[in-house]
């Protein structure tokens, strides 16, 4: 009798801790969206995404940040579908074309673990590295390395995920009618499509809402580059800028420059959900 009550207490107490941290983690959602809301909404403006910055504009005179919004989508654009195109073969060949139990697939999965927790401002560093060897100057082409070396982990492992996912009885169907690996692939890409493009939503958003990596290498312009060896601005850095200003206008445009990347993400979280249930959905 003691033991039961023992155990509904320290039931009681590990509820209460959940809803305690379910409580704080929404508590700090909602702050931090009405914050957003409550500084920025009142300096959003049509002028603002759809100008370029004029001179002085992060002194407080007119222009927006056309520049950045623009840079940003290129940047993470770019980037992801760079990640993309590397990382989707590798997980595809950690889990078909070696077997999952080797030590070549457990160590490769850990490695890419390790690079998904590794801070942005080491792929930055490391994406200075290689721009100083290759003569490559601060510009759109550094930020996207810099972000592609950082979102291919996160690709790697979120389709390792959704691979898992499948049936495991499905490979060995397959091959057993005589299928190559390659054609193992592409049955099983058909049936992950959707995780794929879930991958690629993730990815990108990591990358628009980066600024550490990109600090150290996209640089900033206030126009729009015209070329992949010109220097880029982005949301992240034009909302530390303007953040920076002690200027309250402008103070203030930061927050609604958040608010727009904000609206960004929150898109792409939406798109995410919808294409996570149409996976889970289609499961076999």
């Amino acid at each position: 009798m003691d033991n039961l009550k023992t155990r509904l207490f320290k039931e009681k107490v590990a509820k209460g801790f959940m809803h305690l941290s379910g409580m704080l983690v929404t508590g700090s959602l909602f702050f931090i969206i009405g914050t957003i809301l409550y500084k920025g909404l009142p300096y959003l403006s049509w002028e603002m995404v759809s100008q370029l910055p004029k001179g002085g504009f992060y002194m407080g005179k007119e222009g927006g940040i056309l520049n950045a919004i623009l840079g940003s989508l290129y940047l993470a654009g770019v980037a992801t579908i760079l990640a993309t195109l590397i990382g989707v073969p590798i997980a595809l060949y950690l889990n078909i074309y070696i077997k999952t139990s080797s030590r070549l697939a457990q160590y490769s999965k850990l490695m890419f673990d390790i690079l998904y927790g590794i801070p942005s401002i080491v792929y930055g560093a490391v994406g200075f590295t290689i721009m100083v060897y290759f003569g490559i100057r601060a510009s759109l082409l550094g930020g996207i390395i810099t972000i592609t070396l950082l979102t291919i982990p996160i690709v790697v492992r979120t389709v390792d995920e959704i691979i898992k996912t499948v049936p495991t009885d499905l490979k060995h169907v397959t091959l057993s009618l005589g299928a190559t690996k390659w054609e193992v692939a592409k049955v099983f890409i058909l049936h992950i499509k959707q995780g794929i493009f879930t991958a690629i939503l993730l990815a990108f958003g990591r990358s628009i809402g980066d600024v550490a990596g990109v600090l150290l290498t996209t640089g900033f312009s206030d126009n729009l580059p015209r070329y992949i060896d010109e220097p880029a601005a982005t949301l992240p850095l034009a909302i530390f800028f303007q953040l920076s200003s002690p200027i309250p206008e402008v103070q203030g445009r930061a927050y609604a420059s958040a608010l727009i990347l904000t609206f960004i993400i929150l898109i792409i979280v939406i798109c995410t959900h919808i294409l996570s249930a149409k996976q889970n959905k289609h499961k076999l």
